[in-house]
């Protein structure tokens, strides 16, 4: 088959046009022109960026990035002189995570519509505006308005939405194949290194300064020159150029069918269900092991209590280090197994994600319970437990890419996100910090209490990624064929909405 427009000699005699780029005609997925192309011209972008720009644009991404991570879990490295501060529980505390992530939820699935769409620069350059003024704007919170920052946390949101969905959809535009591999896990290994700098940065700033607040004020300004850099350096890619070598021509369609779409392909339902408990993990442990911690320390008789800010910090930092190292390792080693074993084993992404969940569960198991008699004991089955955690994030992200087709994969990454924030790190820190003031009722003033009430609701945690660990099991089993039917969906040779053609059989395949 000829990719310039010229005619497929077919088995039954008949004969289908697969539009190009090329000739300037566009068809919806599978479709057979049985007439002459028209004179129209298509509106698909066929700009065909050099190797060198499409590094620089990957730099960018994996730099904006880092700062969104580090903005999410500063909050978390200063979290004990916010409950000063703001005089608040555990369960209150949690709601700024949690309401961070609800917009996180809202928003997500209207930047993948858009980011589907529309030009995805301009896309990600105005959420990160709003992200930029919303940070700043929370820094300078007074003492009675903490429902305001808790507002401000909300729309922080508005950046992460626009830029999480649509940038790993840019690299997967500008790469294929092992490069493809290699550039996500470049852009993913700044998720545990951006949270890992959060708790570092914010804890240094904060103790530098003896002021929380002056934590929160670094992120913005780091950001606006990540969005200079976006707007001068980032280009908007055809949609699906590194699988159609230039640019694809599958004709968008609407939401709806693209939601069916996603509904009938089991490796993307499956791995969101595997993410979704990875999310509640990570967010419950991100958000308060730095916590946890410090009261583990004082329940040893190691530190005094915190009565009044600032609070000790250290163990925000060590936290920091242990996920800048752990995350750098995990994610490297991830994704060099998910190259060398991918050409002889079809499905060994999701189960490289399966080990990675399943082995972790009993590292954080050990951890929590070893709290409150060994501290280095507690750090070394973490960073065990974080760098299994870590083997997932880059080949999810390939996952994805590759079972579904370049024009939906603004819209699956955005109900992925949806789907993972609204069932995981949405209410986990909110649940955990729920549970945790339930218990601690039972002896409010006992410090003691007050860290096994927050032992015992982590201990949700390893059972959660026990689950997703099989979660991922489950999307071994259907990811061989959904790749290939991707494969076949944008070579045009099938339709994922209308029913199975004489087209999938001549491929060899019944499955689209």
């Amino acid at each position: 088959m000829e990719t310039n427009g010229s005619v497929m000699s077919l088995p039954d005699g008949e004969k289908t046009r697969l539009s190009s780029v090329s000739n300037e005609t566009s068809t919806r997925y599978g479709s057979v022109a049985d007439s002459l192309p028209t004179d129209e011209p298509s509106t698909v972008e066929t700009t065909v960026l050099s190797p060198r720009r499409s590094y620089i644009t990957v730099a960018v991404l994996c730099y904006v990035n880092l700062i969104n991570y580090m903005d999410r879990y500063t909050i978390a490295g200063v979290l004990l002189s916010i409950q000063k501060f703001f005089d608040i529980t555990d369960s209150t505390s949690g709601l700024l995570q949690t309401v961070f992530i609800c917009s996180f939820i809202i928003l997500a699935p209207i930047f993948g519509y858009l980011g589907d769409r529309y030009n995805r620069k301009y896309i990600m350059i105005g959420g990160l505006s709003v992200w930029v003024v919303m940070t700043l704007s929370s820094s300078f919170v007074t003492k009675s308005y903490f429902w305001l920052l808790v507002l401000l946390r909300a729309l922080v949101g508005t950046g992460e939405a626009s830029y999480s969905t649509i940038a790993p959809t840019i690299i997967g535009d500008l790469f294929s194949g092992a490069k493809r591999t290699v550039m996500i896990s470049a852009f993913y290994i700044f998720i545990p290194v951006g949270s890992g700098l959060g708790y570092i940065i914010g804890s240094s700033v904060a103790s530098a300064t003896g002021d929380w607040r002056w934590a929160l004020r670094l992120n913005p300004i780091l950001g606006s020159l990540g969005l200079l850099l976006l707007a001068v350096l980032c280009p908007n890619p055809p949609r699906g150029a590194s699988d159609a070598h230039g640019g694809s021509t599958i004709e968008h369609t609407s939401y709806l069918e693209d939601v069916k779409y996603l509904l009938k392909n089991k490796s993307f339902v499956w791995s969101s269900l595997g993410v979704t408990a990875m999310a509640f993990l990570t967010g419950a442990l991100a958000f308060w092991t730095p916590t946890f911690l410090s009261r583990a320390r004082v329940t040893q008789g190691i530190q005094p209590p915190c009565n009044t800010e600032p609070c000790d910090t250290s163990d925000s930092y060590i936290f920091g280090v242990v996920t800048v190292v752990t995350g750098i390792l995990g994610v490297s080693l991830g994704s060099t197994i998910s190259r060398r074993l991918r050409d002889r084993v079809p499905n060994a992404d999701p189960l490289i994600c399966a080990v990675g969940m399943l082995s972790s569960a009993p590292c954080f198991f050990f951890a929590i319970v070893l709290a409150s008699t060994s501290i280095p004991a507690t750090y070394v089955f973490i960073g065990i437990g974080e760098t299994l955690l870590s083997l997932n994030w880059a080949v999810l992200a390939d996952i994805l890419l590759y079972v579904v087709v370049p024009t939906r994969r603004a819209t699956a990454e955005a109900l992925q996100i949806m789907v993972c924030h609204l069932l995981g790190d949405a209410g986990s820190p909110y649940l955990l910090g729920a549970i945790s003031d339930a218990l601690r009722t039972y002896q409010p003033d006992s410090h003691t209490w007050s860290f096994r009430s927050l032992e015992y609701s982590f201990l949700l945690c390893p059972f959660v990624g026990v689950l997703g660990g099989l979660f991922f099991l489950m999307t071994a089993l259907y990811v061989t064929k959904d790749r290939k039917n991707a494969e076949l969906l944008t070579a045009g040779v099938c339709d994922p909405v209308d029913p199975p053609t004489q087209f999938s059989a001549i491929a060899g395949s019944t499955d689209c």
